[in-house]
């Protein structure tokens, strides 16, 4: 087994484990216990992969983004997440989450969103499979991603407004657990990130790996070699970042670099850059690094980005990063704008926010010129053309 892979007891090195209410104990162990014979048999597997194919839309393409290229020095790929059907990485981890619910006989699914995709993925697949949905989202996101709150309505999703704290995916998620624990027997909670109790950071990297898994055939292809020698990608909870990295993790020759966003600054007080200035600590059930005071705790995050405003990263980027395996970083607000904006100039993509702080990094690195580097493209930029538009002055 992979040292970053989680291991029997559901940790990776010091980090994960199921730190949960004892009303939530049954919940979290039906999971556990039964999660990887589910996803890992045949009847499992050809629904999961045909519903990839013909409803998702993959394998999404890996674009060899030329003119990029040429600015960077580098051969520059973008693995287009922002293809998927729904617009983003995360309708991987609802596929399969949703086949599991169901076969694990749940009629009711809630979730927590912070951009809105997570829960447009959520409420795509309740209403393929004709499954109710409650989608728990902060306010502020609610504000902020309006026209992702109309899809999820639209799908006959209910979106209930976190009013608590920071109002935005920390709360949510506050209120998602709270839900399940009023709700055990009938509901299953789709987590939408590689965060939360031992199984899901590990069933969610399962089910989002599928991107390093084409990425390796689609190098291969175009390369003549199935590895990179660099594969980028953003972080908040950190699953698209995992799904990117996954096939790569026991290659040293692949270099991972995870980027989160450091909003106004890292030490303005209004950042997301977890690895900088979180500790280790638990949070919504698994112990990991995340931000807090001296006391123990939640410092409120912050990022021009609804889906990097988390104030954790995810166990298994824990360990990477603690371990050295994977190099972390912070990009700002207006680093990620420009960003956003070059690729929009450059390539006539317009991304996601959460993907232009990935972007963004590029200006950071420094290439030898024949280096192949994989961007994972998260999602794409709909959902914040108002921001956009509110930043550039449009």
């Amino acid at each position: 087994m992979s040292e970053y892979q989680v291991n029997d007891n559901g940790y990776y090195g010091n980090f994960g484990g199921a730190y949960i209410p004892e009303m939530l104990y049954p919940n979290v162990e039906e999971l556990r216990q039964q999660y990887l014979a589910i996803i890992q048999s045949g009847d499992f597997q050809r629904e999961f992969d045909r519903l990839l194919r013909d409803y998702v839309g993959r394998p999404s393409p890996l674009y060899p983004a030329a003119r990029l290229s040429e600015r960077y020095g580098a051969n520059i790929f973008l693995k287009r997440e922002d293809l998927n059907h729904t617009g983003a990485h995360k309708i991987n981890n609802t596929i399969g989450q949703i086949l599991l619910a169901e076969r694990l006989g749940k009629k009711r699914i809630i979730a927590e969103t912070g951009a809105g995709q997570h829960g447009v993925a959520t409420a795509t697949v309740c209403a393929l499979k004709g499954l109710q949905c409650v989608v728990y989202m902060g306010a502020i996101d609610i504000e902020r991603q309006a026209p992702n709150v109309a899809r999820m309505k639209m799908m006959g999703a209910e979106v209930v407004a976190a009013n608590s704290g920071s109002k935005t995916l920390k709360d949510a998620t506050n209120e998602a657990l709270r839900d399940w624990i009023n709700n055990p027997v009938d509901t299953h909670y789709i987590i939408g990130s590689v965060v939360g109790p031992h199984p899901y950071p590990d069933m969610v990297a399962r089910f989002q790996s599928v991107i390093s898994a084409e990425t390796r055939k689609q190098l291969l292809e175009k390369t003549g070699r199935e590895t990179p020698n660099y594969a980028v990608a953003c972080v908040g909870g950190g699953s698209n970042a995992a799904g990117m990295f996954y096939h790569f993790l026991d290659e040293p020759s692949v270099k991972l670099v995870a980027v989160e966003a450091a909003g106004r600054g890292i030490h303005s007080g209004e950042s997301a850059a977890t690895t900088v200035l979180g500790r280790e600590g638990v949070l919504h059930g698994s112990r990991s690094i995340l931000m807090q005071t001296a006391d123990g705790q939640v410092i409120e995050p912050y990022s021009i980005s609804a889906g990097l405003d988390y104030p954790g990263i995810g166990p298994q980027h824990a360990w990477l990063h603690k371990t050295g395996r994977a190099t972390y970083a912070a990009i700002t607000d207006d680093e990620a704008m420009q960003a956003g904006l070059l690729l929009t100039r450059l390539e006539g993509i317009i991304p996601a926010i959460e993907s232009a702080h990935a972007l963004a990094q590029l200006e950071k690195m420094a290439f030898k010129g024949d280096e192949n580097v994989v961007v994972c493209l998260s999602g794409r930029g709909d959902k914040d053309l108002d921001n956009y538009m509110k930043y550039f002055g449009f």
